[in-house]
C-alpha cells in the first residue's frame, strides 16, 4: 500500500468516523422533547443544528478523501507523538468541571475547565503557561465564554444550569 492510498484510507475512516458521530447525535436528539420555550425553538433544537451540521461535514470530508484526498492540505506541526502532560491536563480540566458544576456552579467550573485546557495545549505548544499574567488572561477568557453561555441557557432558553445563587444570573 503506498503512502499515498493509506493517506486516503486514514481520511476517508475520518470522514466516515464523523458522519457516524453525527448520526449518533441524531439518534440521541430523537429522544429530546421538542415543546417550544421562549424563543419559539425547544430544546431538542440545537442538538439537530448540531447533528444535521456534523453528518453534512463527515458527508462531504468523505467524498473529498475518495476523490483524490484533502487537497492542499499542509504537512503536519508539531511532534510525531502526543505529548501526554497536555493529554493530562486536559483531561483533569473535564474532570473537574465534571465533579465541581454542581458544587461552584456552571459559570465558575468551565472557566476552570477552559484554563486548564488552555494551560494543556500551550505548554504542549511550548508557550508560556505558568506566568501569573497568562493565567489571569486564561481565566478571565474562560469567564468571558462561560458566563454569557450560562446566562443564554438559563435566561434565553429557560434550561436551568448549576449556579451559585438562586438568581439565575451567577
Amino acid at each position: 500500500m503506498t503512502r499515498e492510498t493509506s493517506a486516503n484510507l486514514a481520511q476517508t475512516l475520518v470522514g466516515a468516523g464523523v458522519t457516524l458521530v453525527g448520526l449518533a447525535l441524531a439518534a440521541g436528539a430523537i429522544g429530546i422533547p421538542g415543546e417550544a420555550g421562549y424563543g419559539g425553538v425547544g430544546p431538542n433544537f440545537l442538538p439537530w443544528v448540531v447533528a444535521g451540521a456534523l453528518t453534512l461535514c463527515g458527508i462531504l470530508m468523505t467524498i473529498e478523501a475518495r476523490t483524490g484526498g484533502f487537497r492542499e492540505m499542509e504537512d503536519a506541526s508539531g511532534s510525531a507523538a502526543g505529548w501526554w502532560p497536555g493529554l493530562v491536563w486536559v483531561s483533569a480540566g473535564m474532570l473537574a468541571n465534571a465533579a465541581l458544576i454542581t458544587t461552584i456552579g456552571f459559570i465558575l467550573s468551565c472557566a476552570l475547565c477552559y484554563l486548564l485546557a488552555v494551560q494543556g495545549l500551550r505548554r504542549a505548544n511550548g508557550q508560556p503557561a505558568g506566568r501569573p499574567v497568562t493565567l489571569a488572561v486564561d481565566a478571565i477568557s474562560g469567564l468571558a465564554i462561560s458566563a454569557p453561555v450560562y446566562w443564554m441557557f438559563t435566561q434565553f432558553l429557560a434550561i436551568n444550569l448549576p449556579g451559585l445563587t438562586q438568581t439565575g444570573w451567577l
